[in-house]
């Protein structure tokens, strides 16, 4: 639970890095899901975020809308809610990792495997968007353990190196004279 030294936090920067990093990472959470297809196509017809927006009160109307890119239709609101939760989740890492280096562990894929527990397992469940966890195929709980390992390594690999880049120091962890001997 160590803290990094006050001074050596760039906030500013972490806020931006969140930002980009969350666009980033929600586009490879997508690519991760073309090979490994987190639902069944019934399942995937009213999906998890399109089921919550209706728990919400939103109409099935308005959850399912899309728009079309090249003959395919493509569910808009869907994708905002995608992008949306990578982009809230990004910030906060980057912005954590500033104060609390330990949520950096294992190159940011233990955090990635909590959101999934948190998220797909607890809280989702509890409320009903999707089915109890035991009710789920096995390969769902494949396909979002490992995509959300996965989506926070990425958020953590672009964050540290835009971090680096854009400060010229390392993380604020790293003591100064400690990144002087590295180089």
């Amino acid at each position: 639970m160590k803290l990094t030294d006050p001074a050596r936090r760039r906030l500013g920067v972490a806020t931006l890095v969140g930002l980009i990093t969350g666009i980033i990472s929600a586009i490879v959470k997508f690519g991760w899901e073309i090979p490994f297809p987190p639902r069944t196509p019934l399942r995937d017809a009213t999906n998890p975020p399109q089921a919550f927006l209706e728990q919400l009160g939103f109409s099935s109307d308005f959850t399912h809308q899309t728009y079309s890119y090249l003959g395919n239709e493509r569910p808009w609101v869907s994708f905002i809610i995608h992008f949306g939760f990578a982009i809230v989740f990004a910030l906060f890492y980057c912005v954590v990792a500033e104060y609390w280096p330990g949520i950096k562990l294992w190159q940011g894929t233990v955090f990635g495997v909590v959101v999934w527990v948190a998220f797909h397992l607890i809280i989702m469940p509890a409320l009903g968007t999707v089915p109890p966890m035991w009710e789920q195929p096995f390969g769902e709980h494949f396909s979002e353990l490992f995509g959300h390992a996965f989506w926070l390594w990425i958020i953590e690999l672009t964050r540290r190196d835009l971090r680096n880049r854009i400060t010229h120091e390392p993380d604020a962890e790293v003591a100064p004279n400690m990144a002087d001997a590295m180089r």
